[in-house]
């Protein structure tokens, strides 16, 4: 069972918005430090943003100012929203948790992003 699993993901075209979604189905540890990174064709996965259990935010300077990235522990999901896109925002969108017990650190599935130009 995956522990992560993401949706939202799609086709946009530049300059519009998307939200993504990260829920921790099945997961009843502790989650602390959230996040969310992406993987273009051909390139490293890099961080997108994060977020502690405190709410506590940090931003890749290439979606500074274009993102916002927050959490509802209750639910154990995290959100990601993406505005003006840009072909460059292309990519699969990883969810990442830190989980407070073994298995310490999860991955989802990716969701692809996918923005025209």
């Amino acid at each position: 069972q995956v522990p992560l699993v993401e949706s939202g993901g799609g086709l946009v075209q530049h300059g519009g918005s998307l939200r993504l979604s990260c829920a921790a189905s099945g997961v009843t540890s502790r989650l602390n430090t959230m996040a969310w990174y992406r993987q273009a064709p051909g390139r490293q996965r890099e961080l997108v943003a994060s977020i502690t259990r405190g709410g506590n935010t940090q931003y890749a300077d290439a979606v500074k100012g274009r993102c916002t990235i927050s959490r509802d522990n209750v639910k154990n999901t995290m959100y990601l929203e993406i505005r003006s896109l840009k072909p460059e925002d292309t990519g699969v969108y990883y969810c990442n948790a830190a989980s407070s017990s073994s298995p310490y650190n999860l991955w989802g599935q990716g969701t692809q992003v996918t923005v025209s130009s």
